[in-house]
């Protein structure tokens, strides 16, 4: 059966021989123009007419109203958080099934994150799992909500997206209104993915984009912050552009601040391949189909959209029956040239964030025995 896998891989890829990435990144229209451009005006840092392009197309595409470009999705996540109000010494829930970056990103807030268990069947938090941790264990104060056991404050919620399968994100938000908690979204992998018609990144008081060379689109590295508060849209653009007051000529700075928006050479890129998002986003379509065909009658089980959601199946993941076959799987397809990769370690497994306080985790534990990707690069078809 892995055999069948391998050769239906390299058909579909058309590469009879050689490494099969997993996921590839593709320039198939105006990027060599636009940085051409770019180098002749001479505006390649983040001053330029190609950021300000770009976050006025991607506001579009999303339907934020505004849209911030960052150097990368962990310092747009990291200023999302400072932003939505977390603070030192606060604590921030999130989910133990996702990158490090999210839970890095909490930490570099000087927060501590609380890991909540997520859905089999999104692969991102349960609001169920959310819901009773937050009941069992909080209460409502004056200034908001706090953690009975450790006297912190919890003053975001920071559900992921994962692998751009959207998680029931409304359900999330719901509840953390009722327990007055912001919600930022990482939607760092799910440009492309709508859920009950709105685009991911958009339910929450903040959401951030990623654009690191792995994804859906790039711009080599870059991330992108979504809202539809200008006041925190303004303080996002203000905060990473090292606080500088506007002046003709003095050097003002007004806060401690960060050096963290997107160069105008990286968004030159992005404005290019926003042009052909619908293209890529057609060939991970067709590819997730052709995967879910071939899966159909085998005893591997291919992981399908969620309910009421369109995914942008931006890495595509099969399910395997234990460890023991995900391992066997793994070393079968590595060793073919076929580029295959576990999902992530538990968060709350890494050495940092050991301490770190959980709910049951029993369905990310599940998952993380179990979830492989296989290679979901754009076909051109």
């Amino acid at each position: 059966m892995y055999s069948n896998l391998v050769d239906f891989i390299r058909h579909h890829y058309s590469i009879p021989d050689g490494l099969i990435p997993l996921h590839a990144p593709h320039f198939i229209g105006n990027e060599k123009k636009y940085l051409s451009e770019c180098i002749d005006s001479t505006f390649v840092s983040y001053v330029g007419k190609f950021v300000t392009q770009f976050e006025e197309m991607t506001s579009a595409y999303t339907g934020s109203k505004y849209a911030v470009a960052i150097s990368n999705g962990t310092s747009a996540l990291q200023i999302a958080l400072l932003a939505a109000g977390a603070k030192t010494g606060d604590e921030v829930i999130t989910q133990p099934l996702t990158f490090v970056a999210t839970a890095n990103a909490i930490a570099h807030c000087n927060a501590s994150p609380v890991f909540v268990d997520v859905d089999k069947t999104t692969l991102g938090m349960s609001p169920d799992k959310l819901d009773s941790f937050l009941i069992e264990n909080t209460e409502l104060k004056k200034n908001g909500c706090y953690n009975k056991l450790t006297g912190k404050k919890i003053s975001v919620c920071l559900p992921v997206h994962i692998f751009g399968h959207p998680c029931r994100i409304d359900e999330i938000v719901e509840i953390c209104d009722r327990h007055n908690i912001v919600v930022v979204e990482d939607s760092a992998e799910s440009l492309g993915s709508f859920y009950k018609g709105k685009h991911t990144g958009t339910y929450g008081k903040m959401g951030i984009l990623s654009y690191n060379g792995n994804k859906t689109i790039t711009t080599g590295g870059g991330g992108m912050i979504l809202t539809n508060d200008k006041e925190l849209a303004d303080f996002a653009k203000h905060i990473t552009t090292t606080a500088k007051v506007p002046h003709p000529w003095e050097f003002a700075h007004d806060e401690l601040a960060f050096n963290f928006r997107m160069p105008n050479v990286n968004a030159a890129i992005g404005v290019a391949q926003m042009e052909t998002l619908d293209v890529f986003l057609e060939s991970k379509k067709n590819t997730a189909k052709l995967y879910g065909d071939f899966f159909s009658d085998q005893d591997i089980r291919f992981f399908t959209e969620p309910d009421n959601a369109s995914s942008n199946y931006w890495l595509n993941a099969i399910i395997l029956k234990n460890k023991e076959e995900r391992d066997t799987f793994l070393k079968f397809t590595n060793e073919n040239k076929v580029m295959t990769r576990p999902i992530w370690q538990l968060m709350n497994k890494l050495e940092m964030y050991k301490d770190c306080m959980t709910g049951d985790l029993s369905n990310a534990g599940w998952l993380e025995e179990r979830v492989v990707n296989i290679p979901s690069s754009y076909r051109g078809n």
